[in-house]
C-alpha cells in the first residue's frame, strides 16, 4: 500500500447490515472500539429488528450498525461512505443509506434465487445504473469462510458464525487499521475457547488479506484524522444506558445513600437494570419486579427507607407507573424515573428511538402532580444528566424523570471517566433525630424542601401515605388545606429553577433563525447550525436539558428572535409546552415520527426554507 493510495479525511460513516445473527452489532462495536484504540471520535447507531426473531432473509429481520468515526463527531452520522450487506434483504432495504459513490461490500454467496425471492427482489439487484452510482464489492464471503473452517475442522454452521469477522477485516484494510485491538478482544472474549480464537482470528485474517488482492480497494482506503481536542483522561466507548447506570452509582456513591433499583425488563431500558446488577460490590440493590407497578412502588418503598431508589423503563411502563408516581409526588420522597422513549404507542417500534413521552412525562399523573423533568442530550451524558437527576431528586425531595431515548441508550460515544470526588456535592435534607420542632411538611423557606426523617430516627415518628395532610402531618380533607399544601409543591418544583444554570445559546449572536431542541437531538442539530454559519446563514442553537422547570431565562431567550423554529422526534411536544409558557412568541416546528433520528440534511432544508420566507 502506497501513501498515494490513501484517502485522508476528516470523518467517515461504515454501516453495516445483515439478517439478525449475522453478528452486524458485535462488528459494529468491535469497529467503533478499534477506532477509539487509535485516536479517533466515534458515535454509534444500533439499528435493530423489534422482532426477536423475524424470518431468516427477509426485509423484517435485517439488523444494522452505523459508525461514524473522525477528529470531532456530534452524531451518528448521515448516509455511510461504506456499507456491508450480509445478504440481499439488507442490501434491499439499506441502500438507500448510502451515499452515492460509496462502496458497498455485499456477501454474494449469499445472494441466490431463493434469498432475493424472500427480499422481494425481481430484478437483477445490480443494474449498470447501480454499478455506476456506487462501487459494489461482489465477495465471496460465506465460501471463503466455509473454507477456512473446514481446513480447521470445524462444521459449517460454526463456520457461519465468523462470517462477520470476514467482513471487518475488509473494512480494517479499507480504513487502514490493523487486526491487533480485535485480537487482544477475541482473546480476551474466548479465553476458554481456543478453538473459537483460532477460527475467528483466521477468518479476520483472510477478509484483510482479500481486501489487500483486490485493486478496485485500493482507491477506496480511508485514513481518518484523529481527534486532537479531548482533554486528556482515560476514556471508554459507553452506551447510554451504562453511562446512565454509572452516573446513578456516582450520585450514590456522592451522595452516601444505598442505591436501589426497583424495575421491569423492557426495551430498549433493560440494559440500566443489568448493568447496575454487575456493580453489587458497588452497594447496588437491584430488584427485578413482576411487573412496572411492584417496580416503582418497591422503589418507593426503598426511598422511604432513606435509599437513593430509582427505577428505570420505556413510554408502556411509564403509563403503569403514573398512579404510583402520584403517590411519590403525594409523600414529597426523592425518586429517579428513567425513561428511555421508543416509538409508540403502546408496542409501537420497540426498538426505535422517539421523543414521545414529553406530555406523558410532564402531565401524565392525576391531579396537581408536580415534578422535575430532565433530558440527557448524547450517550456520554447520560451520565452527567442521571447523576443531576439524584442530585435534584435527594436535595429537593421530589420525583423526577429522566427522560434519554433508544437512540442515546443504545447508542455509543467516547467518555472521559471522571473521578466520583470531583463531582458536585449532593447533600440530602435529612431530618435531626428527636428534633421537638420537627413537622413531617415543615419548609424551607427558600426552596420549599421538607425534611427526610427515615424509620430508626428516633423521636421522629410521622405518618405519610396517598392522603392529604397537613404540615404538621395530621391527615385533612380541608379545602383550604389542599390547596395550600397543592401550592406548596408546586412551589417547591417552581423553586429548583433558582438551582439551575441559565440556558446557553450558540452560534451566531445575530442570527435570523433561533433553533430549538431538547434530549437526544443534539448532535443532528448542532451539526446543522455549524454548518449553516460556515455557509455564511446567521443562526442560533438553545439546546434544552432542563424542561420542567425551564431555565429561568428561557421566556428572554425566545423573545429576542422573530424566527423561532423547535424541532422533534414527535408531533410537537414541546412546542405545545413552550406555547403554554410563552404565547408571545410565535414558533415554526419541524417533526419527525419515523423512528430514525434527524438527518443534518434534512434539518438544514428546512432552516433554509424559514430563511427564505
Amino acid at each position: 500500500m502506497t501513501q498515494n493510495q490513501i484517502v485522508k479525511t476528516d470523518n467517515l460513516v461504515v454501516r453495516f447490515a445483515g439478517d439478525s445473527g449475522d453478528g452486524m452489532q458485535l462488528s459494529g462495536t468491535l469497529f467503533s472500539d478499534a477506532s477509539a484504540l487509535t485516536g479517533n471520535d466515534i458515535a454509534t447507531f444500533p439499528d435493530y429488528p423489534p422482532e426477536i426473531r423475524a424470518p431468516h432473509n427477509t426485509i423484517s429481520g435485517v439488523s444494522g450498525y452505523q459508525v461514524h468515526v473522525g477528529s470531532r463527531i456530534y452524531s451518528s452520522g448521515d448516509k455511510c461512505d461504506i456499507l456491508v450487506c450480509m445478504n440481499p434483504a439488507s442490501f434491499k432495504s439499506n441502500l438507500h443509506w448510502a451515499k452515492k459513490g460509496a462502496t458497498v461490500i455485499v456477501d454474494i454467496d449469499t445472494f441466490t434465487d431463493d434469498a432475493l425471492q424472500k427480499a422481494g427482489i425481481t430484478d437483477n439487484p445490480f443494474s449498470d445504473e447501480m454499478e455506476r452510482a456506487y462501487t459494489i464489492i461482489k465477495a465471496p464471503i460465506t465460501s471463503f469462510t466455509a473454507r477456512i473452517g473446514q481446513e480447521q475442522g470445524v462444521d459449517k454452521k460454526t463456520a457461519d458464525k465468523s462470517r462477520n469477522m470476514f467482513a471487518l477485516g475488509i473494512i480494517f484494510y479499507m480504513t487502514h487499521k490493523t487486526l491487533d485491538h480485535t485480537f487482544a478482544y477475541l482473546e480476551r472474549k474466548f479465553a476458554k475457547k481456543p478453538e473459537v480464537i483460532k477460527l475467528n482470528k483466521a477468518v479476520l485474517t483472510e477478509g484483510y488479506e482479500y481486501a489487500d488482492k483486490l485493486e478496485v480497494i485500493h482507491s477506496h482506503i480511508f485514513e481518518v484524522s484523529k481527534c486532537n481536542t479531548m482533554p486528556k483522561g482515560r476514556y471508554r466507548n459507553i452506551t447510554g444506558n451504562v453511562a446512565t447506570a454509572w452516573g446513578l452509582l456516582a450520585a450514590s456513591e456522592r451522595s452516601g445513600h444505598c442505591l436501589f433499583l426497583g424495575s421491569y425488563p423492557i426495551t430498549p431500558a433493560t440494559d440500566i437494570m443489568v448493568e447496575l446488577a454487575k456493580n453489587k460490590g458497588l452497594g447496588a440493590r437491584v430488584f427485578q419486579a413482576e411487573d412496572e407497578i411492584a417496580g416503582i412502588c418497591s422503589a418507593i418503598g426503598a426511598s422511604y427507607a432513606g435509599a437513593l431508589a430509582c427505577t428505570s423503563t420505556s413510554g408502556p411502563g411509564l403509563s403503569l407507573k403514573s398512579e404510583a408516581l402520584g403517590l411519590a409526588v403525594m409523600t414529597e420522597l426523592p425518586l429517579v424515573i428513567i425513561d428511555v422513549q421508543r416509538g409508540g404507542p403502546s408496542t409501537g417500534l420497540p426498538t426505535k428511538t422517539e421523543q414521545g413521552d414529553l406530555n406523558q412525562a410532564l402531565y401524565g399523573r392525576n391531579g396537581e402532580a408536580p415534578l422535575v423533568v430532565l433530558a440527557a442530550s448524547s450517550s456520554a451524558n447520560c451520565f452527567y444528566w442521571a447523576y443531576n437527576a439524584a442530585k435534584i431528586a435527594l436535595e429537593h425531595m421530589t420525583p423526577v424523570i429522566l427522560l434519554t431515548d433508544a437512540y442515546l441508550g443504545n447508542g455509543s460515544q467516547l467518555f472521559r471517566i471522571p473521578k466520583v470526588a470531583d463531582l458536585p456535592s449532593i447533600t440530602a435534607p435529612m431530618a435531626t433525630p428527636n428534633d421537638p420542632e420537627y413537622r413531617p411538611f415543615r419548609r424551607d423557606p427558600e426552596t420549599f424542601v421538607r425534611q427526610w426523617a427515615v424509620p430508626g430516627m428516633e423521636g421522629l415518628s410521622h405518618r405519610v401515605g396517598g392522603l392529604e395532610k397537613t404540615p404538621d402531618g395530621p391527615l385533612s380533607v380541608a379545602p383550604e388545606n389542599h390547596a395550600l399544601m397543592v401550592h406548596n409543591r408546586q412551589e417547591k418544583v417552581n423553586r429548583v429553577a433558582n438551582f439551575i444554570p441559565e440556558q446557553e445559546v450558540l452560534g451566531n449572536p445575530d442570527a435570523d433563525l433561533l433553533v430549538v431542541g431538547w434530549g437526544g437531538t443534539a448532535g443532528a442539530l448542532t451539526l446543522a447550525v455549524e454548518e449553516m454559519n460556515e455557509e455564511g446563514k446567521k443562526v442560533a442553537y438553545a439546546h434544552f436539558n432542563y424542561i420542567c422547570p425551564l431555565p429561568k431565562n428561557t421566556g428572554d431567550i425566545l423573545r429576542k428572535y422573530k424566527k423561532i423554529v423547535v424541532c422533534e422526534l414527535n408531533n410537537g411536544q414541546f412546542l405545545g409546552y413552550l406555547r403554554t409558557q410563552f404565547p408571545e412568541c410565535p414558533m415554526h416546528q419541524y417533526n419527525k415520527v419515523m423512528g430514525l433520528p434527524f438527518e443534518v440534511s434534512e434539518l438544514k432544508e428546512c432552516f433554509n426554507k424559514i430563511l427564505a420566507e
